[in-house]
Order: C-alpha cells, then sequence, then structure tokens
C-alpha cells in the first residue's frame, strides 16, 4: 500500500503523518535533555519546517535534515545517559507509564513493541482510525503525568512537550525499530529491566516517502 505523508508542527519539531502508517516515537522526561542540544534541535527544525512549506529544495535544504537526524541521533543517545530526575527507576512510577502504553491497545491503536527507559519511552505502534499520532501522544502523557504527579506528591512539568517520531517505510525499518526497543535497556546498561515488551505477530509495514524515517 501506499500512502501519502503530510507534515504537522508542535512547538520546535516537525512531524510526518501518514493514513494507517505505523510509528517509532521517542517521548521523555521535562529535563532529560542538555539545553544545548534541545536549542540545537529547535534551530535546525524550524528551519525545515520554513523550507518545507515555501515548497523549496536547495542543497542546504538536504544538509539541515542531515544535521537534524544526526541531533535527532545524539538526542536518543544522550537519554540513555539518564540526566535529571529519573523517575521510571521507581517500579511504581514505571508501571503507571507502562500501563498507559496498553490500555487501548487494540482499541485506539495498535501497539508492537514499547519501553519504558528510567527517564524516557520508546513505542513502535499505529494509530487506528479516528485517532491520531498527536493524541495519542497526548492521551498517554497526560493521563500518566497525572498518576505520577498524585502518586510522588509533586507539582510542575513531568513530561517534555515535545517528541520524536519517525514514520516507518518499510519492513526492515519496522524490524531495525522493534530491536532497537528490545535492545534499549540492556545497551543502557540496565540489567534484568522489566519494562520492555515486544508483541507479536508484526505487520508488513506500508510503503511512504522516506522524509523523517531513519533508523536509530
Amino acid at each position: 500500500m501506499n500512502a501519502s505523508a503530510l507534515i504537522r508542527s508542535r512547538g520546535y519539531l516537525p512531524h510526518w503523518e501518514s493514513q494507517r502508517a505505523i510509528y517509532f516515537v521517542t517521548f521523555r522526561l521535562a529535563g532529560s535533555l542538555p539545553r544545548d542540544l534541545v536549542e540545537a534541535l529547535r534551530s535546525e527544525s524550524k528551519a525545515i519546517e520554513r523550507a518545507t512549506r515555501a515548497n523549496t529544495t536547495v542543497s542546504a535544504d538536504h544538509e539541515r535534515a542531515r544535521k537534524l537526524r544526526a541531533l535527532i541521533q545524539k538526542a536518543e543517545r544522550s537519554l540513555d545517559d539518564s540526566l535529571g530526575e529519573c523517575h521510571m527507576r521507581n517500579p511504581l512510577v514505571a508501571k503507571i507509564v507502562a500501563d498507559a502504553l496498553q490500555q487501548f491497545h487494540g482499541q485506539r491503536y495498535d501497539l508492537f513493541a514499547w519501553c519504558v527507559m528510567p527517564n524516557h519511552v520508546h513505542v513502535l505502534f499505529s494509530p487506528r482510525e479516528p485517532y491520531r499520532l498527536e493524541s495519542i501522544l497526548h492521551s498517554w502523557k497526560s493521563y500518566s503525568a497525572h498518576r505520577v504527579s498524585r502518586l510522588l506528591r509533586r507539582t510542575g512539568t513531568f513530561w517534555q512537550r515535545e517528541y520524536f517520531d519517525h514514520l516507518v517505510c518499510g519492513q526492515s525499518h519496522l524490524l531495525k525499530f522493534a530491536e532497537y526497543i528490545e535492545a534499549n535497556p540492556q545497551k543502557a546498561g540496565l540489567q534484568n529491566w522489566p519494562w520492555v515488551s515486544s508483541l507479536s505477530p508484526r505487520p508488513r509495514a506500508p510503503v511512504v516517502p522516506p522524509a523523517n524515517s531513519d533508523s536509530p
């Protein structure tokens, strides 16, 4: 199946969406990335979004896209260093987040693989109509933040507003993302980490333009 991708923006990262698509998404706790890295992501993303909306393509745009991909990969590696408050090291908190991910599996979305790390979360999933990527992410984050804040008797921002998402553009990417999620705890030095799962069988991924679909 061919699916056309549309660009959407929230905050400082452009997001690509497609009907019946599969997404690899990373969302994180507030304060879990260095400020200079966050600012670099914001700067490059805004420039790419302006060029995309202007429907222009020049060599500088390709270089910015390459730089943005490298920055996102650097950010995902940095998250494994467990900077900032790592609330999901608390099993009670991790369970709240894991339960939120699984709550509407098979109803609002199909969940293929997920991992709750100490300061971030990876999910590989496909929304079901009429639900969209943004609304599903909002539901996960809003519900879990409310429950965790009540549990820990804390106030303030829990999740960072933005998130990283990759539009899966083929079966090879689908399998790479699933393997990345499953291996992430061990790669980050977390032995016998229980908050990781892979659901199968995995479907055949739709073919979409490779705009934001680089493997981790």
